[in-house]
């Protein structure tokens, strides 16, 4: 095996990469170690060029091996990894995001990454896996216009580091470069923190990109300033830029020559057509002032019409005409933004299109509901209510048999965007879209503690121009809020976009734009989604068409983002200004008790008899229970209520003087045993001499098997026994039974009765 290893130090440990011929048949490979985490990462480009598509052809697998936490997967008859997991499909798209930007977009050979986990330790093998992919791509002979690389940052809960509350405004510049050195405590941000230490940690930054430039994020925060994100950003570019120097030496020492890859030479035929017929028509479809892609498009197919009937001797592919065409769309819109200050619909560069937002008034059956338009993209949520029970188990290499209690699920139909198409089944974008929303609500969710419902949002995007994941955010705001879950405060969100001077270097300018709609996402430079609350951001995803955006740029966004933020959330605090004071009737109730956790065994029964014969009986849907002793009972109609009274007698600790009504389960000469509650242990003896104030002959004179009496507890022995009396808790039931003191007489029993091991009874020894 022919090895060579290269080492760096990241986050206090090191970054090893090994190139070898282990997957010699890919044009590129690497495995990547920090700690005990590793990867593969191989790239593979096709020799052959597609020339019936009109798109750049990359696959970007992300491959989750349970071996790799040691582990076997799944029952006793599959032990085979099957499709990846929401977790794996979210990794790839990761490393899709980040790599997919620095490729020739006119390149029409497949090429596909596959990262496989070849071994899972405290680290997580995300940001890990773009590194590797990099390395892969960067050091073989496909064109890509790399390294880049990928850093996450981490900061634990704590004050503000960057010295500017969540209210004040965001200069370009703040928190950016030598304001962060001297702000931020080097302690504040955590350099690739682990598993662990990300566990309620108040900012979660993946942060990749390359050149002191940013092309991809994905943010988990709570409720934090902009001012620390962009803090944040700062110390991730310096991360990037060590691992960059690593990456680049040895892309220097061990790198292929780039297969050629230049761009298609468009036909003279092409170029008169637009220029003689279509460049005059170009800025009225673009600038039509309405929101919207439809003028361009008939622009489009008139285009694609013409381009047909000039090329009759078929002499260049469809989809450089198709290319052509959207790059002059591109050029205009930029030119637009860049040079006349003017946007597609007509709107200022931060304005927000008109809102409208509804609480509930769907249906009743429904345990809460929103409904929420953002100029053309409207977005209707749906919330479902449901007992700890109902959590999701998710089984991943990184968390076996984790229960999931919140859930965002978003669907995009085709309608939505005026189209048609297959139903049903998930794609990759629709499985991101629905994390990054449930990202940026995650942070509101109430403790289990306080609120021990399962919910789950579904986010149905029923019309789609711009950003319905953000939409997303404000309907399921809507949702939880009219369903009653309290939540901590309302989340927005809201998609920012830039237009950048082709010449960005030489003359600096740019747009931001707020609030990307139609041409704008598809043919703008970034895609940054940032949501979150009054007092902070919560989720912030960004992905860009550009080698990378500078951060000032991102700075300025984020304070505009803000802006836009805060005026949403007035559209929405006014159709509702909090939670409902209770959930919907329709909703199962939950009732939360507390045992001591040695009473859980007897609370579940051998087999589980106890705790299912509760449920029968209470006829709850579910009863769950915790490892410290913590019960959820779900129900409804008062099943749960009634649950609870019967575990609380099970577990119940009876004391002397205390009253009951039993009845009585067995007849021995001596006595009768009387249960008083359901437990095991709430069975106690009356003794004959228990029942009246004078001697009786027989216990049989006066109680049978199944008669209701009251009893008191006389005495509990060591062994936790019960001693019952008759006579103490009812005076007057001698007298109302007519029982007749015997005339036998006896010396008086010097011993308290004995019970075998089990409840039998023993004999008693009287004095001879």
């Amino acid at each position: 095996m022919q090895s060579k290893k290269f080492e760096m130090e990241l986050g206090g440990k090191k970054l090893v990469a090994e190139f070898s011929d282990l997957a010699e048949q890919a044009d590129g490979s690497v495995i990547l170690r920090l700690g005990e985490t590793a990867v593969l990462a191989t790239a593979v480009m096709s020799a052959k060029t597609r020339d019936d598509i009109d798109y750049f052809p990359l696959t970007v697998d992300y491959e989750e091996r349970f071996y790799a936490a040691g582990r076997l997967l799944g029952s006793r008859f599959v032990r085979r990894e099957g499709r990846p997991s929401e977790e794996a499909i979210l990794s790839g798209r990761a490393i899709d995001r980040t790599i997919r930007p620095l490729f020739p977009q006119y390149l029409r050979n497949e090429v596909q990454v596959i990262i496989t986990v070849l071994a899972l330790g405290e680290d997580d093998p995300d940001a890990l896996s773009i590194n590797a992919a990099s390395l892969a791509l960067a050091t073989s002979s496909i064109p890509w216009q790399g390294p880049a690389a990928a850093v996450r940052i981490g900061k634990a809960k704590g004050e503000s580091v960057s010295g500017t509350s969540a209210g004040e405004s965001l200069s370009p510049a703040a928190g950016l470069q030598g304001d962060a050195s001297e702000n931020d405590s080097p302690a504040s941000f955590i350099t690739n923190p682990t598993y662990k230490q990300r566990e309620g940690a108040a900012l979660d930054i993946l942060c990749c990109g390359k050149d002191g430039t940013v092309n991809m994020i994905e943010i988990a925060a709570k409720e934090v300033p902009e001012a620390d994100v962009a803090a944040g950003l700062a110390r991730a570019v310096e991360e990037q830029e060590k691992i960059l120097a690593f990456q680049n030496k040895i892309v220097k020492e061990i790198g292929k020559a780039k297969r050629d890859a230049t761009a298609p030479e468009l036909p003279a035929p092409l170029l008169a057509l637009y220029e003689s017929e279509f460049a005059k028509k170009m800025h009225e479809a673009v600038f039509c002032g309405t929101p919207g892609k439809d003028a361009i498009h008939e622009l489009a197919h008139a285009w694609m019409d013409r381009a047909k009937e000039v090329d009759t001797a078929k002499e260049f592919n469809q989809g450089v005409a198709k290319r052509f065409f959207e790059d002059k769309v591109d050029e205009e819109i930029h030119r637009g933004a860049v040079e006349d200050n003017q946007r597609a619909d007509n709107r200022s560069f931060g304005e927000v299109r008109p809102l409208f937002a509804q609480a509930g008034g769907v249906s009743s059956i429904l345990h809460g509901s929103g409904i929420f338009y953002r100029g053309g993209t409207h977005v209707f949520t749906a919330l479902t209510l449901g007992g700890p029970g109902d959590s999701l188990v998710v089984d991943t290499i990184e968390e076996p048999e984790a229960k999931k209690r919140f859930m965002h699920h978003y669907n995009f139909p085709p309608f939505s965007g005026g189209e048609t198409g297959r139903m049903g089944g998930l794609n990759r974008r629709m499985i991101g879209h629905g994390a990054l929303a449930e990202k940026s609500l995650a942070a509101v969710i109430p403790d289990k503690d306080l609120f021990p419902y399962t919910i789950r949002l579904v986010s149905e995007c029923f019309a789609s121009n711009g950003s319905t994941s953000m939409g997303s955010v404000c309907a399921s705001t809507l949702a939880l809020m009219d369903g009653g879950v309290p939540i901590t405060a309302p989340v927005a969100g809201i998609a920012m976009g830039l237009m950048l001077s082709p010449n960005y270097e030489q003359d600096k300018k740019y747009k931001v734009l707020t609030d990307i709609q139609g041409p704008e996402d598809e043919f703008g430079d970034m895609d940054f989604k940032v949501a979150g609350t009054r007092a902070g951001v919560t989720g912030v995803q960004m992905d860009i068409k550009l080698a990378g955006v500078p951060l000032p740029i991102l700075t300025e966004a984020l304070s505009a983002a803000r802006a836009a933020r805060l005026s949403i959330l007035d559209v929405i605090e006014k159709e509702l200004p909090a939670p409902r004071a209770s959930i919907s009737p329709r909703a199962p109730e939950i009732i939360v008790m507390k045992v001591r956790p040695e009473q859980i065994g007897l609370v579940i029964g051998g087999g589980g008899k106890t705790i299912n014969g509760i449920k029968d009986a209470s006829l709850a849907s579910d009863i769950t229970i915790e490892d410290d002793g913590s019960i959820f009972i779900t129900g409804s109609n008062g099943s749960a209520q009634k649950a609870k009274e019967m575990i609380e007698a099970v577990v119940k600790e009876y004391k002397p003087g205390e009253m009951y009504d039993g009845e009585v389960t067995r007849m021995m000469d001596f006595g009768a045993f009387v249960r008083i509650g359901p437990g095991k242990d709430a069975e106690g003896l009356v003794h004959v001499s228990e029942v009246a104030p004078f001697r009786i002959e027989k216990i049989a004179d006066a109680v049978a098997v199944g008669e209701k009496v009251r009893v008191m507890i006389k005495e509990v022995d060591e062994k936790g026994r019960l001693n019952l009396s008759i006579k103490a808790a009812d005076p007057e039931f001698a007298a109302r039974k007519g029982l007749v003191a015997s005339t036998n007489t006896y010396a008086p029993r010097t011993d308290t009765h004995e019970r075998r091991e089990g409840g039998a009874p023993g004999r008693f020894n009287r004095p001879r």
